[in-house]
């Protein structure tokens, strides 16, 4: 009975030893493989260390060495602007770059989000090369109701009274938009084009060339500005002159008044007569004439 539990447990050890050996080699067969995949993976893809995001940075938010780490990033599909160690975002002893939008966790940063070093996120960094910054006051009808941001694009109407008594000019006050598609940059002291807040603005920036800024100054003074916001994916400014005064409004037509050709005249004929008196009567009595 012994000898026949002896050969049980001998046995037993043995099918374990076997099942044990062969999950092994199936582990180490399964790790060889994978190391291979990856091994192939990382031949096939080529990468860049570049530099992102620690933690979310907010708008005005000076950037050091300490918010940024070094990462792999796919060599095919680098960011236009990316910071790497070539180019470092935080480089020791400069001043450290401004945020200029807001930026995420694990978020490449890119040279259009940041400023120059020792920069700020003033409104000179939104002005691009040969634009000026022009304050436009509004309220709540002509600044569309509070929702306008940084960064919208809107068109601008002017309302006012021509000046001008010619024949040419309309009578009454007229609309007409001055500017398509300008660029907001600051809403009152707010530049922050991340903000999701909704507030009743008193003044507008927009970024604008001189001869718009000498428009727009002219149409403040003599008349009422009115904004309206341009879609989202609408960026086609109107070319063609858009005007209305108050007798398109009340679907008044203008009537055209022909001159009529004189209707010439035809001669009287001439007639002669002796007048003569009887009694408290006077009598015509026609005659031939002898002129």
């Amino acid at each position: 009975m012994r000898l026949v539990f002896g050969l049980v447990l001998i046995a037993g050890l043995a099918m374990a030893g076997f099942a044990v050996k062969m999950a092994m080699d199936y582990v180490g067969t399964y790790e060889a493989a994978l190391a291979a995949e990856r091994q192939k993976t990382n031949e096939s893809i080529a990468t860049t260390q570049i530099y992102i995001a620690k933690r979310p940075l907010a708008y005005g938010e000076a950037v050091t060495a300490d918010d940024v780490v070094l990462v792999h990033y796919p060599t095919a599909i680098l960011p236009e602007g990316h910071f790497d160690e070539a180019r470092p975002v935080a480089a020791d002893g400069a001043p450290p770059r401004v945020v200029l939008r807001a930026i995420e966790r694990n978020e490449p940063l890119l040279a259009v989000k940041l400023s120059e070093p020792g920069g700020d996120a003033g409104l000179v960094s939104r002005l691009n090369p040969g634009e000026r910054a022009f304050a436009i006051k509004v309220d709540v009808a002509s600044g569309v109701s509070g929702f306008l941001r940084p960064g919208d694009l809107v068109d601008i109407y002017w309302t006012g009274r021509p000046q001008a008594r010619d024949g040419g000019m309309p009578e009454g006050e007229v609309t007409r938009l001055i500017e398509s598609t300008v660029r907001l940059i600051a809403i009152d002291q707010m530049a922050n084009t991340e903000t999701r807040e909704v507030a009743i603005a008193r003044t507008v920036t927009v970024a604008a060339t001189p001869l718009q800024v000498a428009a727009l100054a002219q149409a403040q003074s003599t008349g009422r500005m009115s904004l309206s916001l341009v879609g989202l994916d609408d960026a086609t400014a109107e070319t063609g002159p858009i005007e209305f005064n108050e007798r398109d409004l009340l679907g008044i037509v203008e009537e055209t008044q022909t001159a009529l050709a004189p209707v010439p005249r035809q001669p009287l004929e001439q007639q002669c007569s002796i007048r003569t008196r009887r009694g408290g009567d006077v009598i015509d009595t026609p005659i031939p004439c002898t002129n």
